[in-house]
Formats: C-alpha cells, structure tokens, sequence
C-alpha cells in the first residue's frame, strides 16, 4: 500500500509505504486514517527547497508564449505543465522563472521529457546539476541525459509568428541551414564532456534536442537532424513512371563553413550514445495528450492536422489527415485510447557508441539504428507522424476538411 499527499506547495509526497497483507480487502480497511481527509497539506521537509508556484510571476513580466497559458483554450496546457513541473524530481531553482519568462520552451522540453520518460515505465532521478536526467528501467538499464533545444540565431516572438520559409529542396533539407543549427546546438553540448563526470563516466549518455530555431521549423527541421547526424538523405526519383525515394550522401553540410556531416558515420564522437528528438515539442502537444484523454473544453474543438508516415516501400511523402482530437477515429490510432506522451519520440543510435543506449529504455519510441552498415528504423507504433499542425475553433464552427487545410499547410 502507498499512500501521497499533497505538500503545501502542492508536490506529491509519500505518508505510507506498507506491505505484507494477506488480501485486498485487509489493506484498504486501514487505508482511511492514513489519507488524513480533510486534514491541511503536508509540510516541506527541512532542507528541502519549497516548489515555486508557476502560476506566481513573482514581479517579472512573462512571455507572450507563457502568457498564452492563460487561454481557455490553452487550460489543459496549463494543467499538463503545471502537473509535469510539480512532478520533477529536483528541478533547478530557476525552473519557474525561466519557464514564465525567456527560456519557456528548454523547460517545456524537460516537462514533456519527464511525462515521456514517466510513461515507459522508468525511474526518473534528477541527483546532479547535470545532466538533466538519469532514467532507468527494471531491467537494470539506464543512462543519463541533457535537454537541450535548437535556438534561432536572432530570436523571434513564438507567438503568432508567420511560419518559416520550407527548404527550397531535398538537399536544402537534409544538409542545408537547418542542419547546420543542429550541428551547432549538439557541438556546443559536445564541448561541455559531460561523459567525463565522475557519475556519468562509462554510462550511457544522450543528448534530448527539441527544435525552435524558426517560426513552425518542427514541420520541416526533422530531415536536417537526420542528414547531420548520418550524412545521409534521400531524393525522388521516377522509376516506371513512379516516385520512389533513393538515398543520397554527403560529406559536409551546405554553406561556406563546410561543417562535416555524419556524426554518427564515424567514431569520433563515440562519447555520445544516441541523439533523441521529437517534432512535436509544444504547448499544442500538451493540449492533445489531455484532451484525447479527458475531453475538449466546452465549446471548443482541437483540430490535427499533418502527414503521417507512409510505410510503402520507396514512398517520401506522407498520407495527408486531418482529425477531430476527441474522435475514436483519431483516439484509436493507439492502443491505450488516447494520444501517448513517446508518439513522436526518435532515437538516433550511435552505431560506434562506447556504451550504446539500450533500446528497451525507450520502447515505445521509433529506433534508428545501423543494421549491416544500413541504417534503418523501427518504429514501436503502427501509426507515425511526419508532422502535425493542432487548430482550435469554437465547436459552433463547421469543421475544416483535409482539402481546406492542406491547402494552406506545407507541400513537401
């Protein structure tokens, strides 16, 4: 039997930890004292940092993004993160202030990390500075990780900001600009040898990368990890008057720097076990996971639309949808019912790893990994998303159709 409370500054905390009973039945009938009904929250232990309210600025002035929070029909966002945030083992001490304020999406990173982590089934740590997290299953895996987010060289509002320009092409998207932001991002990380600290040395070790380096880059940014991190990328070729993808190679990135390409095709950067990634970092993520599990908020319908992944052989374009969030339709594209936290979770295997990352760690995430020097991938889900888009509009609206929004989205 387990019991938690509430601390006054609203964490869970345990009160009781009991077991040996012969039946159910024995258990619950000395289950009521222990859940104090009625009685004021448990205190903070001494020693212990007291959570910052979130929703308490504390005199700073908060960021157009945060501020979205307020919304009606951002609510199940703000309860999503404010549970996350209470969740955190040990959060840094900035947490609050930086998530209000101009370092919101690094910790909307570390929150939706958490709840994906939460959700495969592993204890979640925070015991040093750094890295972020060490996780670790039942099976005695485990492996440290840093978050770390893809920035824009000049910062720009995220809110209400016109969508980036897509690649001009394949090769753009693969090994041009975008790539080179996540060169930089992960180089930066590099530096810092995290691998060396005396509590990480000889583990596993992964860099989390979430991307905001321009206004909706997530829609198109995905191609340019990969083609940093493999050297590898793909064009459309007619073959039989079809479009079949064929693989493309490079050495280096686009532009005059010449920045290598291929992290993980050689092992100079064995230190590093795997890259995760997810396109969906988001408040509309937020949003999606409590609403397919709880309901929309009246009077209010959530919209997705995106491309999911087609597993015909040779294809590289996706199969346009466009979904009401609460639908069965929409809900049954997975087993539990609902939209999970590890949908759009990537995990780019470093093939010349000194510690490789255990697959079971994250087994509900798609795998990248090197299969007889072929890099292939394995995704946990029979349904994967290349890219998504959430619309929300009142339900007296009529509902958008496929045709009206791919109309307006991305085509490529």
């Amino acid at each position: 039997m387990l019991v938690m409370r509430r601390r006054t500054d609203q964490v869970w905390t345990v009160t009781a930890e009991r077991e040996g009973y012969a039946a159910e039945k024995e258990a619950l009938a000395q289950l009521p004292p222990l859940l104090k009904d009625g009685e004021p929250p448990e205190p903070v232990p001494s020693g212990v940092m007291q959570r910052p309210a979130l929703y308490d600025l504390e005199g700073r002035t908060a960021s157009d993004v945060f501020a979205t929070l307020t919304l009606p029909s951002h609510r199940p966002a703000a309860w999503t993160l404010n549970q996350l945030y209470l969740a955190l083992p040990k959060p840094d001490r900035n947490w609050a202030g930086d998530c209000q304020t101009n370092n919101f999406h690094t910790r909307l990173w570390e929150a939706q990390l958490l709840a994906t982590f939460r959700e495969q089934g592993l204890l979640v740590t925070q015991p040093y500075e750094s890295p972020d997290f060490r996780i670790e299953n039942r099976l005695g895996g485990s492996a440290w990780v840093e978050a770390v987010t893809a920035n824009p060289a000049d910062p720009y509002n995220h809110v209400n900001a016109p969508p980036s320009a897509l690649p001009a092409d394949r090769e753009e998207a693969f090994f041009g600009a975008g790539a080179l932001r996540f060169a930089k991002t992960i180089g930066n990380k590099l530096a810092r040898n995290y691998d060396q600290l005396p509590h990480v040395k000889g583990q596993p070790f992964a860099l989390a990368i979430a991307d905001f380096q321009a206004p909706a880059s997530m829609i198109w940014s995905r191609e340019g990890l990969i083609g940093y991190l493999y050297g590898e990328g793909a064009e459309e070729v007619e073959i039989d008057g079809r479009m079949h993808a064929r693989p493309t190679k490079a050495s280096h990135l686009k532009g005059k720097a010449r920045f290598p390409a291929g992290l993980f095709a050689y092992a100079g950067h064995a230190e590093l076990s795997a890259v995760i990634f997810s396109n969906a970092c988001s408040m509309a993520k937020l949003n999606r996971v409590a609403v397919s599990g709880q309901g929309a908020p009246r009077g209010l319908r959530y919209m997705r639309i995106g491309n999911f992944y087609d597993r015909t052989p040779g294809a590289l374009r996706g199969i346009p949808f466009c979904l009401d969030v609460t639908s069965d339709e929409y809900r049954n594209l997975w087993a539990t019912g609902s939209e999970p936290w590890s949908a759009e979770i990537e995990v780019f295997h470093n093939p010349f790893a000194h510690h490789p990352l255990p697959f079971e760690l994250l087994p509900e995430a798609t795998h990248w990994f090197d299969q007889d020097g072929e890099t292939v991938c394995r995704s946990f889900y029979e349904t994967s998303i290349l890219w998504s888009q959430t619309l929300i509009q009142n339900d007296t609206d009529p509902p958008p159709t496929l045709e009206q929004l791919m109309s307006k989205g991305p085509k490529a």
